[in-house]
């Protein structure tokens, strides 16, 4: 007797719909490997090497975390979009041209990011370099699996993880670069020359491919979900930000709530009830597809939130350099990268489900470890938590796509890939909305709290306040009477960054809540374990 396990049983459902399928010169889908790593290593650059540079476009636009959080939210965003819609776009078009729009767009997007001269330039730059990766990643899949045959898919896939594993890694290190020895535009202009390579590279190399078998384009869904997605995003961000006055309950926020709601309404009824519908979600009916894109949208808003708050934290609290701040997330893409097959393996031997439940478990644990950070914690504590991170992340995505795309069809598996990235996107986006939303909340709860506790006529008070006066005198040169103006703003000043780092480890602790809801959906997966004669 021998045992099928789930991972195996897809392996085999792929070999056996995909047997007469022959690719074309040897060496040409090797080629065509190389070119899409470059794009997706650009692609997936960019949605890291920012986080790092964050805290000097804030100082250089004089803006707060509220606004600049649009410079990571509208890429991201604009990723969504773009990741259902591509794949019928080269249906019709062609993928070899819709993936040389894809390096194109994202080049120019490139190149308006670092000619621009206020964060709204800036954000609608992002959009269109957003647009472009949206269109590459999704499409540089499907050429893969479409040039490489069945027995050597699996090792074409892993070469392309390769390439998003290493940006991960190596992303905030050369954003952090430079950040502190050129400037923050450069991290934008670099793509330039890259991505005038893999152009040239895509028009030699890639020969083009159209499906003559292409329905029509939804229309009413894509719509609906452009209206959705930035209206709902919009509103979370700025339901709470020092801009808005009237809070969660200014016409406008409430405006914007109301329209998202419509359009989601719209999207949903469309898409269920169209025969040629924009996202397939009838395929979410699928019960270990619609858990594992669940667990996907969950395990995303934590992991996307948290990265885009670790380098702020770093910088503004810590005092990290640029450079030290991206040199941190070095060590979390190496070891997701070694963690992958190994948890292809354990998941093979055992249960997709267990190195998946260990992986949630481990990444909760990781955010709340985080949540007890101070403005005076130790580099050896902070890395802990990302070598946990690295390791979580790399148990987790593997046996959670097997699991996930066991009983789906393999005509379906496009959309389905689909869909799984756009929730992963969708994830996201949301995570840092949310997280930037709280951080500023609770900054000004802490400093509410912290400034109520300080009585400026106890003697505690008094006696600290001499004791800086008298610094301030002795050390900067001060007369009495700015001395203890001076004392009176360093108090305050450690207040702030007290609330700073409450508020931080507020958005951790959410984070790990967040993570372990995961475990949920996980638990009523199912697993098939067929016994066969050998």
């Amino acid at each position: 007797m021998r045992r099928i396990t789930p991972s195996h049983l897809l392996r085999k459902r792929l070999r056996k719909r995909d047997s007469g399928f022959h690719p074309q010169h040897d060496n040409y889908k090797w080629f065509v490997l190389a070119n899409i790593m470059i794009g997706t290593f650009m692609a997936v650059l960019d949605s890291t090497i920012v986080n790092v540079g964050l805290p000097k476009i804030m100082a250089s636009f004089g803006v707060g975390i509220d606004k600049i959080e649009w410079v990571v939210t509208a890429y991201m965003l604009s990723m969504a979009v773009m990741l259902p819609t591509s794949g019928w776009l080269a249906d019709k078009f062609g993928y070899k041209r819709l993936y040389f729009m894809g390096l194109f767009m994202f080049t120019l997007g490139s190149l308006l990011c670092g000619m621009s001269h206020d964060e709204n330039t800036l954000i609608l730059s992002r959009i269109i370099q957003g647009l472009g990766a949206g269109t590459i990643q999704p499409l540089g899949m499907a050429i893969i699996t479409r040039e490489f045959p069945p027995q050597q898919r699996g090792m074409a896939i892993g070469f392309w993880a390769i390439s998003a594993a290493a940006s991960v890694s190596f992303g905030p290190l050369i954003g952090g670069y430079l950040v502190d020895n050129f400037s923050w535009q450069l991290i934008f202009d670099v793509n330039i020359p890259v991505g005038i390579a893999a152009m040239v590279f895509t028009i030699i190399i890639q020969k083009e491919y159209i499906n003559k078998k292409v329905g029509k384009f939804d229309l009413i869904g894509f719509i609906s979900v452009v209206t959705f997605l930035p209206l709902m995003l919009y509103a979370l961000s700025e339901g709470s930000a020092s801009s808005n006055s009237a809070g969660w309950h200014a016409p406008y926020i409430l405006i914007c709530f109301a329209i998202s709601i419509v359009a989601l309404a719209v999207f949903i009824t469309r898409e269920l009830t169209t025969s040629n519908p924009l996202i397939d979600l009838r395929l979410l009916g699928n019960y270990n597809f619609g858990m594992g894109n669940l667990v996907m949208l969950i395990f995303s808003m934590g992991m996307f939130g948290s990265t885009f708050l670790m380098p702020v934290y770093l910088q503004n609290s810590m005092g990290y350099t640029a450079v030290q701040a991206g040199a941190v997330f070095l060590p979390v893409g190496i070891i997701q990268g070694m963690m992958s097959p190994i948890s292809g393996k354990v998941s093979d031997i055992f249960s997709p489900k267990a190195p998946i439940i260990l992986g949630i478990f481990v990444l909760g644990s990781s955010f709340i470890l985080n949540s007890e950070l101070s403005y005076l914690s130790e580099h050896s504590f902070i890395m802990t938590s990302l070598y946990l991170r690295g390791f979580a992340m790399g148990i987790i995505f593997t046996p959670l796509s097997t699991l996930s795309l066991l009983t789906m069809p393999r005509e379906k598996m496009a959309q389905a890939s689909g869909i799984s990235n756009t929730m992963r996107q969708l994830g996201g986006s949301l995570g840092v909305a949310i997280f930037t939303t709280m951080l500023t909340t609770r900054i000004n709860h802490h400093m509410q709290m912290f400034g109520g506790a300080i009585q400026a006529g106890s003697q505690e008070f008094k006696n600290v306040a001499t004791h800086l006066a008298a610094f301030a005198q002795q050390h900067v040169g001060s007369n009495m009477a700015t001395s203890a103006l001076q004392s009176k703003y360093m108090i305050m000043q450690h207040v702030s960054r007290q609330a700073y780092v409450a508020g931080i480890d507020d958005d951790f602790w959410l984070a790990a809540m967040i993570t372990f809801v995961g475990l949920i959906p996980v638990l009523i997966m199912k697993t098939k374990k067929l016994q066969v004669k050998a």
